[in-house]
């Protein structure tokens, strides 16, 4: 079975798309891979895109249209649709991790005129399936079209890692890891108080983010380091005790995955989707409560790795597993061709 991954951008910098890929069940043959390779980390590359990103956004917004695409004629029998909809008049499938997403900005998708063109596209009948990332966002797009043709055509699927192989070296102190792209949204500031207050002789705290350089000689006590590539990244994520990630802006923590990959307990704010996410492994907590929850994980080795097997185990066997999504991908997109 061939699928065909439809952009709505030139290219894709989630995550998503490159642990699809390359983890694919073996009767399914993805398409256009190499515009999904995953995150960007060069510093240049990203600010780049975010600019080209921000241009074509303003446009969209003054015509209030969202992320449409067409997809050329080749060989290849289901196009899946990353975050857009297609013009297309052949069998389709979209993912999505908010009902926002389907365009560039909440100012699009939640307008009349936004909505209107959205509903068009979803209740179309070469759009087979709307996989969503997680109940959470299956509830916004119920919410938001109020359309019983829709939401029959709505799967949760949730996104999927690979389980890393661990070589932790035993040490005497406890290592606090916040990882982030987008240092702000992403809860940066609040992370800095929380290691301010509990860092010291034995706990250490690792930042990874693009962090301005002022606010890294405020902080003696945090170590910082610039984005990085991911494999870089996963040997900090190896050695650390404990994976520190308010998330403010996230509709999906993919991180928060990848430090449960590695076993680590986390500790997160209260927001879209994360007790699905962090159930068990973990604490979702009101931003008052954080350093709370952090100090416990500190005080309590048994509790960290309690739940930090609890994480490793739900990407090896659980809802996140590789196999899991391969088993719903080939059965939705065997019944999509039907």
């Amino acid at each position: 079975m061939k699928v065909y991954l439809q952009y709505p951008w030139k290219f894709s910098d989630s995550p998503y798309y490159r642990y699809l890929t390359t983890n694919s069940s073996k009767e399914i043959e993805y398409l256009n891979v190499h515009q999904g390779k995953g995150v960007i980390t060069s510093k240049n590359k990203f600010s780049i895109m975010l600019k080209i990103k921000s241009i074509l956004r303003a446009i969209l917004g003054i015509v209030k249209i969202p992320y449409i695409t067409l997809t050329g004629k080749g060989n290849y029998d289901l196009i899946h649709c990353c975050h857009c909809l297609s013009l297309n008049k052949t069998p389709w499938v979209v993912d999505v991790e908010h009902y926002w997403n389907f365009a560039s900005s909440s100012n699009i998708s939640y307008s009349n005129i936004g909505k209107k063109r959205i509903k068009k596209f979803l209740k179309n009948p070469n759009c087979k399936r709307i996989l969503a990332w997680s109940k959470d966002c299956k509830n916004t797009i119920i919410k938001n079209m109020e359309d019983k043709d829709i939401i029959n055509k709505i799967e949760v699927v949730y996104p999927a890692i690979p389980l890393p192989q661990i070589n932790k070296i035993k040490k005497n102190t406890i290592t606090l890891l916040f990882v982030a792209r987008y240092f702000e949204s992403k809860g940066g500031n609040e992370v800095l108080k929380i290691f301010d207050t509990l860092c010291n002789d034995e706990v250490k705290g690792i930042i990874i983010s693009d962090v301005p350089e002022e606010i890294k000689k405020q902080h003696p006590k945090i170590k910082f380091y610039n984005l990085m590539p991911q494999e870089e990244v996963f040997k900090f994520m190896e050695q650390a005790d404990i994976f520190v990630y308010p998330g403010y802006s996230d509709t999906f923590g993919f991180a928060l995955l990848e430090a449960m990959s590695f076993g680590l307990p986390i500790v997160t704010a209260k927001g879209f989707a994360k007790k699905e996410i962090v159930e068990g492994c973990g604490f979702v907590v009101d931003n008052n409560n954080l350093i709370k929850a952090v100090k416990y994980f500190i005080d309590k080795p048994l509790m960290r790795n309690i739940m930090g097997n609890k994480g490793r185990r739900e990407i090896e066997y659980g809802k996140f597993s590789i196999g899991e999504r391969n088993n719903k991908m080939l059965k939705i997109y065997g019944e999509c061709l039907k």
